[in-house]
């Protein structure tokens, strides 16, 4: 393989990307995903984010991550000194891709729609193409004001961001 340290960011993320999705395919990954990947050249610093439809703890983390350093250590790809960090997205970064969804059904999530409107609500329901969030609405009825619950449906082409909101309850 060619040193990809001289290459653009998107080079190397491209490299880093196709070496996960083969690692991904083994047996012992293969409930696991990609999130994102961000490469800051000057600080040869390279995060990557995944995920797993079961959860994703820090032994897999460091697993994955030296599986990893040793590609990019034989092939050279990012020269001697680069920061290499490999970590679940955490709770307080947004949801990126469907299959991230399911497994926070129960939970309120905020969104931000491509509209520029938002929504709140407890997660219900996810499908192939959209969500289903559950939310309390107060209405006037008359004189008196009664709250209902709406369940609209998301598609997920509609959102432009999505985090799940933390509560301390």
């Amino acid at each position: 393989m060619f040193p990809l340290f001289n290459c653009s960011s998107s080079v190397i993320e491209q490299r880093i990307e196709a070496q996960l999705e083969g690692l991904f395919k083994e047996e012992a990954f293969e409930d696991c995903f990609l999130i994102e990947i961000k490469f800051n050249a000057p600080q040869q610093k390279l995060e990557v984010f995944i995920d797993s439809d079961s959860g994703i703890d820090f032994d897999r983390c460091r697993e994955i991550s030296r599986k990893l350093e040793s590609e990019i250590e034989e092939n050279g790809w990012l020269g001697e000194k680069y920061t290499l960090e490999v970590s679940s997205p955490g709770v307080d970064r947004p949801l990126k891709l469907p299959r991230q969804f399911p497994k926070h059904i129960g939970r309120k999530l905020e969104l931000k729609l491509q509209d520029g409107s938002s929504e709140e609500g407890t997660l219900t329901e996810v499908g192939e193409d959209s969500i289903i969030l559950e939310r309390k609405v107060r209405i006037k009825e008359g004189k008196r004001k009664k709250t209902i619950t709406e369940n609209p449906e998301i598609a997920y082409s509609d959102i432009e961001e999505a985090k799940v909101k933390i509560s301390f309850k």
